[in-house]
């Protein structure tokens, strides 16, 4: 296929799932700096191999290659860096300093509780609450079977759940 016409249907295929390619890298490492590069090399990666996609699930095949680029840069650099709330914060219009106050400590205490689950339990959450994929699409992204997946979903659901509770 000549690069013209590659370009063209991989910008097709694959541009539409830019912000969920992002919104799961920026999770699994927990730094938008990083994840805006490990995203950029991602579709690098993508483009490479754009011949041998078969054009099933654009989706689940980006995010796979998004995936498998930010979990090897994490077993690399083993970098911890702390995610910024203010840069994730949500638009939504508050009446007063009090609600908004409480409005930012529950966000918090949600990233800071989404953050503390193991990497697996992160990323299915974040592909199956934050991206809507089905389970099927999760399982084909993770390279593992759908009862997996909703098992890892049921098991972070229940951490969530116990780690919400358990602050004031």
């Amino acid at each position: 296929m000549d690069d013209p016409v590659k370009l063209r249907l991989f910008e097709d295929a694959m541009l539409p799932h830019l912000r969920a390619a992002h919104n799961l890298a920026r999770w699994i490492v927990k730094s938008p700096p990083d994840a805006e590069d490990l995203v950029q090399e991602a579709y690098i990666k993508a483009f490479r191999y754009f011949d041998g996609f078969q054009g099933a699930n654009s989706q689940a095949w980006l995010l796979a290659i998004v995936r498998n680029t930010c979990l090897t840069w994490l077993r690399e650099s083993r970098t911890v860096v702390s995610f910024d709330e203010h840069i994730h914060r949500t638009g939504e219009h508050v009446r007063n300093v009090e609600e908004a106050l409480v409005v930012e400590s529950d966000i918090g205490s949600l990233r800071d509780c989404i953050e503390g689950l193991p990497v697996e339990y992160r990323e299915a959450i974040v592909m199956r609450e934050l991206e809507g994929m089905s389970y099927k699409e999760i399982a084909e992204t993770m390279s593992v079977p759908a009862g997996t997946i909703m098992s890892r979903l049921s098991r972070a659901r229940k951490r969530l759940e116990d780690c919400m509770g358990s602050r004031p």
